[in-house]
């Protein structure tokens, strides 16, 4: 299956989610080895990225839920647990 994401194709996964952020994912995750110094300028880029576009982080997170669900569908399989009332003993109330 292609995926076209704006005129492009994504081969692979990784493709996919750069080309629907607009930025490679080594910006944001960094690369094995990285020095200190290509450390702070690559935050320091992302900075930037992120004070020009701040919408970026939603999509950024929407991307990631989507993918989440979309490929481990029972990491998002949440049961929700009644809620237990409990009991105050006399002397022992909270402070309001």
């Amino acid at each position: 299956m292609r995926v076209i994401v704006a005129g492009h194709t994504a081969v692979t996964a990784d493709e996919f989610v750069e080309l629907a952020l607009g930025t490679p994912l080594e910006l944001w995750l960094g690369v094995e080895g990285e020095s200190e110094m290509e450390r702070a300028a690559r935050e320091d880029a992302a900075r930037d990225i992120l004070a020009d576009d701040p919408s970026l982080v939603d999509r950024a997170s929407t991307v990631a839920a989507e993918t989440v669900e979309a490929l481990a569908p029972d990491l998002f399989n949440v049961v929700t647990l009644p809620r237990v009332a409990r009991r105050v003993r006399a002397g022992k109330r909270a402070a309001a």
